[in-house]
């Protein structure tokens, strides 16, 4: 996996932390949500799909030990475990519970960062390409190239954030994204409104009416998915 594609989610119950480690893992080329506790974590967890957790391990009513055990029962998206226990016992043991790492707190950033990407190198590839590509009826896009082709083969200009957009809303197909979740995933300075006016641009591309649109739909008072054919 490219790791510029990656969404990481953060969990950990430190509001200074979870919001250093957004903006640096942000800067790093991620899409970084985060939790302030287990029980947050695993509603995002069923409304999106993660490459990789940062989890604290010292949260109050469920610890990332416990969070981790129960996510291993049904998930196995790999797990940095964060936490300021930096004993050999507490490692073994954040690793038998399932953890892929294990980093003690304080810890330099950039060797976080090299750890996400030493573990995503190691995740399955997407073997059919297939799978990759997007049918959008007058053109096709290839999430893995990031590429928007007519169907006569012709490439279709899309900005970085275009792109960005189509890839979160092509990965999870007919799921739906609040503005808000878009324009926090995508970060850079996005809001809500920026995120309807790249809708927009975007439908112009993609849709053969981009006032009715078939493809990038729009979801009364919840937000935007994208229906492939």
């Amino acid at each position: 996996m490219e790791h510029s594609k990656a969404h990481i989610l953060v969990v950990d119950d430190d509001t200074r932390l979870r919001a250093l480690l957004q903006r640096f893992l942000r800067e790093n080329g991620f899409y970084v949500s985060v939790a302030k506790d287990a029980s947050f974590a695993r509603q995002q967890l069923e409304n999106y799909q993660f490459d990789l957790l940062i989890v604290d391990i010292m949260m109050p009513e469920e610890t990332g030990l416990e969070f981790l055990h129960r996510l291993r029962e049904e998930n196995n998206v790999p797990v940095i475990l964060l936490t300021a226990m930096g004993e050999v016992e507490d490692r073994i043991l954040g690793l038998e519970k399932g953890a892929d790492d294990y980093l003690a707190k304080p810890f330099e950033p950039k060797e976080l960062v090299l750890r996400i990407k030493n573990i995503l190198k190691r995740a399955p590839k997407v073997e059919d390409s297939s799978l990759c590509v997007l049918d959008l009826g007058l053109c096709l896009y290839n999430i893995q190239q990031k590429e928007l082709i007519s169907k006569n083969g012709q490439i279709i200009h899309i900005t970085p954030v275009e792109q960005s957009l189509l890839n979160i809303l092509g990965q999870k197909a007919g799921q739906i994204f609040s503005r808000e979740k878009l324009a926090d995933i995508l970060g850079a300075g996005q809001s809500p409104r920026s995120i309807d006016v790249q809708i927009t641009r975007l439908r112009k591309k993609i849709e053969k009416d981009s006032k009715n649109p078939r493809y990038l739909q729009t979801v009364r008072g919840k937000g935007y998915m994208l229906l492939p054919a």
